[in-house]
């Protein structure tokens, strides 16, 4: 292990001990800094979603690209938007409207026949933003994968060893924020054959305040 959950607690509690009151409730964030790996070769990069397993304190949004009884299914679930294959061509024509769709939308998801076209279409914009979709099934229900995404962050590196992670709101019980982290902390433990060898440091901090080293 990495780091306990003690470690982290105590290091969360600090963080948000020393950040000053705000007018709005700050997230809590993670960096984790790593050694000893050549980012420049893809196959050392992450690219994965975490579900954590108390959320972030406020639901992600989840767009949804469908047709039919699938995209119905998806309006019940409450997908913060649904999309058919003529918002497709729409998006393709509004390159302006397709990046600000992008900045809103935390993740999409798609019938598999349906991502070809997403690809071509819509790849160069949702590509380099980590945003292309999940595919589902045709006519599978897309309320699981919405209720799951709800609670999901993102984690992605670059050419750069280091990645940053939401865990929580700083009104969240520090338990769950270091559980939240702990799920985070998985995702390098999974990746990597040396991973005590591999995390060079792990920082935690409010939006707006200080950094406060965990190890």
């Amino acid at each position: 292990m990495i780091v306990s959950k003690e470690q982290l607690e105590e290091a969360i509690s600090k963080a948000i001990e020393q950040a000053k009151p705000r007018k709005f409730v700050e997230t809590v964030e993670m960096a984790v800094n790593l050694r000893n790996v050549d980012m420049r070769r893809p196959e050392n990069r992450i690219d994965v979603i975490v579900t954590l397993p108390h959320g972030l304190g406020k639901p992600r949004k989840v767009g949804v690209f469908a047709r039919g009884e699938t995209a119905l299914k998806a309006q019940e679930a409450g997908a913060d938007v649904v999309l058919g294959p003529e918002d497709i061509d729409e998006l393709a024509k509004n390159k302006r409207e397709a990046k600000k769709l992008a900045k809103r939308i935390d993740f999409f998801i798609a019938e598999a026949p349906l991502m070809p076209e997403i690809g071509r279409k819509l790849g160069p914009i949702l590509g380099p933003r980590g945003k292309m979709p999940q595919p589902i099934p045709p006519l599978a229900d897309p309320k699981p994968m919405i209720e799951k995404l709800r609670k999901s962050v993102k984690i992605r590196t670059r050419d750069k060893p280091v990645f940053h992670a939401p865990i929580g709101k700083r009104d969240m019980e520090v338990e769950k924020l270091a559980e939240n982290a702990l799920e985070i902390i998985k995702v390098v433990e999974n990746k990597y054959d040396n991973p005590s060898q591999v995390v060079k440091s792990i920082y935690v901090k409010t939006t707006m305040g200080p950094a406060v080293r965990v190890i």
